[in-house]
């Protein structure tokens, strides 16, 4: 009876020689490889990098080292002479000055405010999608445009900020706050910090949610105030979250022209120019593309300096 069922089923499924070996497996495919789709996610953002941050980089640096300008493209080496020229400039150095100033003061409200508006958004209050609606409608608008719309807001004859300021006495007759250098100043760094606090606010917000309730609860029960856990446990929590928003807003702020430009295009007297908006001046609207180059290569070393030091200090800030 085996040997029949033998002669009708053929050989033993087995190998020959009675050991088992295992299937062979397939060969994973190319979805399945995980270096090949870390490469594929990551390509399309270096492919952005290098065209949009490499090619204008080297550009910048090739032109710098050029007697570049609109009227003449050829490429001639001159050395450092344009940097010899930016030297001698007084308004460069102006300009430098003030975008440290407008850099720092800026950074500093971005960050107070963007904590304050943090602790607003995650409270629990009627009513609080609006009031987050209103807090990121800045951010949420083109740059340009409610740039544009400060331009009225701080009109010399008809601005809505002089004439509540005159309703609550503050002031007796309207402030040009675009044409005397301080006012300006104030006023640049006042849209600056408008435009900016809601996406710190959003950073911070995103460290808040992520502090663990059982540390908040246990302050409660151990008798601690609203600002003993404020400064003892929030903030030193939320620290490293806080840097970087403060870091966010610099780079912003530091390599932003738009607004000083729209406002006072620079005015009065230089005295709102920044790195960005001199270096579009003379490279652009001046002609001399091989200034305007050697001008903006000054905001590479300052702000890598800058974010070098705020990234380490966030990592103390973690490891502590």
């Amino acid at each position: 009876m085996t040997h029949a069922r033998m002669r009708r089923g053929g050989p033993p499924a087995g190998p020959p020689d009675g050991r088992f070996r295992p299937a062979r497996r397939s060969k994973p495919g190319l979805a399945d490889r995980e270096g090949f789709l870390a490469w594929a996610m990551l390509l399309p953002s270096v492919v952005y990098i290098i065209a949009l941050v490499g090619v204008p980089f080297l550009l910048a640096i090739a032109f710098a080292f050029s007697d570049v300008t609109t009227g003449d493209p050829s490429y001639d080496f001159v050395g450092f002479r344009n940097f010899e020229a930016i030297f001698d400039d007084r308004v460069f150095w102006r300009s430098l000055v003030n975008t440290v100033v407008f850099t720092v003061i800026t950074m500093i409200f971005i960050v107070l405010l963007g904590k304050i508006l943090a602790n607003i958004l995650v409270a629990d209050f009627r009513g609080k999608w609006f009031v987050r609606f209103l807090v990121l409608l800045p951010w949420t608008t083109p740059v340009a445009l409610s740039t544009i719309s400060w331009l009225w807001f701080l009109d010399s004859i008809y601005s809505p900020v002089d004439w509540v300021l005159r309703q609550l006495g503050v002031i007796d007759t309207n402030v040009v706050w675009l044409g005397r250098p301080s006012a300006a100043m104030v006023s640049v760094i006042a849209v600056q910090v408008w435009r900016l606090t809601p996406l710190a606010a959003v950073i911070v917000m995103a460290g808040l949610v992520a502090i663990p309730r059982d540390i908040d609860e246990a302050a409660r029960i151990d008798g601690a105030g609203f600002w003993r856990r404020m400064f003892e446990v929030t903030i030193p929590l939320t620290l490293p979250v806080i840097a970087v928003a403060g870091l966010f807003g610099a780079i912003m702020t530091f390599t932003d022209m738009t607004v000083s430009y729209v406002l006072t295009r620079g005015g009065p007297t230089h005295s709102t120019d920044v790195l960005a908006s001199w270096a579009y001046f003379r490279g652009i609207e001046g002609g001399d593309v091989g200034q305007g180059a050697a001008i903006a290569l000054f905001l590479f070393p300052i702000l890598l300096a800058g974010a070098i030091a705020i990234l380490r200090a966030v990592r103390r800030l973690e490891s502590q």
